[in-house]
């Protein structure tokens, strides 16, 4: 008897974790939701805004992301960087990265995410496509910072990718880097950076401009969500029948 009831009473534990830890799995399905919900109104609400001139005195307010935004200004081509590990289409790749320089002249800028160009197997040094020279006008998408990726750190904690304290670097070799932070950018350069990234939509040259958009398929997460309710469901009721047939073992004796 004292066997039974400690099979009964484990299996009940069992149960009640598994409802406990499924129901929970859910529920994060319904906030992933929320969140995807969430940005998807903000790209809506971005993209429906009338596009925005950039120059140095623009508000940081009006630098919403996703909104159309257009500067003029001259390329600082010496202040380019390479984001390495940007795949296209599942070819390994880079992002460059250049400032514009404001029209009239003077210390204001905004970095400009170019466009994407391919990786040539076994060459260490991509080679880049000139920057226009002259005043040119450059339209895109507005973005709160340079998209991030995951980095491994090494076991020291260093990190053979930083960026350099100065740019352009001494050996004037175009710096690599997996992620870019724009304090960092504009302490190596000098420069007085709008808060805000602009990925650029139209060009001549030949370099790629099919940005990576975010997943905002809310719906699949709540589908996720009733699979995961319907789990705790199924464990609660064998929870319930477990407990029922033990007080019926247990009546019977």
């Amino acid at each position: 008897m004292a066997h039974s009831v400690r099979r009964t009473l484990a299996a009940l534990l069992l149960l009640g974790v598994a409802v406990a830890i499924l129901a929970s799995l859910g529920a994060w399905q319904l906030r992933r939701a929320d969140e995807r919900r969430a940005l998807l109104s903000a790209i809506e609400a971005g993209r429906s805004r009338p596009p925005l001139s950039l120059s140095p005195r623009t508000p940081a307010a009006d630098l919403q992301p996703w909104r159309p935004a257009q500067a003029t200004g001259r390329w600082l081509d010496q202040y380019s960087v390479l984001l390495q590990n940007r795949n296209q289409e599942g070819r390994p790749g880079y992002w460059l990265a250049t400032p514009l320089l404001f029209d009239p002249p003077g210390h204001g800028a905004v970095l400009v995410l170019r466009g994407w160009l391919p990786r040539t197997p076994g060459q260490s040094v991509a080679s880049l496509p000139p920057a226009p020279a002259g005043l040119q006008r450059v339209s895109g998408e507005l973005a709160a910072r340079v998209p991030r990726l995951f980095e491994l750190w090494s076991l020291g904690g260093s990190r053979p990718d930083q960026l350099p304290g100065t740019l352009p670097a001494a050996d004037g070799a175009v710096p690599h880097v997996q992620n870019l932070e724009l304090a960092a950018y504009a302490r190596a350069t000098g420069l007085d950076l709008l808060p805000a990234v602009l990925m650029q939509t139209g060009g001549q040259d030949t370099l790629v401009r099919d940005w990576p958009q975010p997943s905002v398929d809310y719906n699949q997460n709540q589908g996720y969500a009733l699979q995961w309710f319907s789990f705790a469901g199924i464990a609660a009721i064998a929870w319930v029948v477990v407990a029922w047939r033990g007080l019926r073992r247990r009546a019977s004796r």
